[in-house]
């Protein structure tokens, strides 16, 4: 019983070791992030988590604000929407998205990610009428030339 306490306790220590040794990288707009609490982005390893962005409006106006931003903390890190890899938008009138559907085309091109799209009663700000979070990936290093 002893060595299984033992072994027990070392799991939890060493768990706790790795926890403390992520590495997160954050990334703001501005400082009313710090007053809600969270960061615009958050980039773990080859992964940038980028929060939120919103939109509000006319819906094509709102798809523009929302890819906007996000494509402005993409650029902050060298990517592009071509290293998106998992897209979630939430809005307030799904009919008027999947309307304003060209206007986020352009953002990507031909190369799209897999993507969920979700209507709700209201945002965090009455106002806005589309959230969209994504998810990136930075390219891997590619093999040295060799000669």
């Amino acid at each position: 019983m002893n060595k299984l306490l033992v072994t027990f306790v070392s799991l939890l220590l060493l768990a706790g070791l790795q926890a403390q040794e992520l590495r997160k990288e954050k990334y703001q707009l501005g400082p009313w992030e710090d007053e809600i609490g969270y960061a615009q982005a958050v980039r773990v390893g080859n992964t940038l988590y980028i929060s939120g962005s919103v939109g509000d409006g006319a819906m094509p106006q709102a798809v523009d604000q929302a890819f906007g931003a996000i494509q402005k903390t993409l650029a902050h890190y060298g990517l592009d929407f071509r290293h998106v890899v998992k897209e979630n938008a939430f809005t307030t009138d799904i009919e008027a998205l999947k309307a304003a559907n060209e206007v986020r085309k352009k953002y990507y091109g031909a190369d799209f990610p897999a993507a969920t799209w979700v209507q709700i009663a209201r945002l965090f700000s009455p106002q806005h009428v589309l959230e969209v979070e994504v998810i990136a990936v930075f390219p891997e290093n590619p093999a040295p030339e060799t000669k």
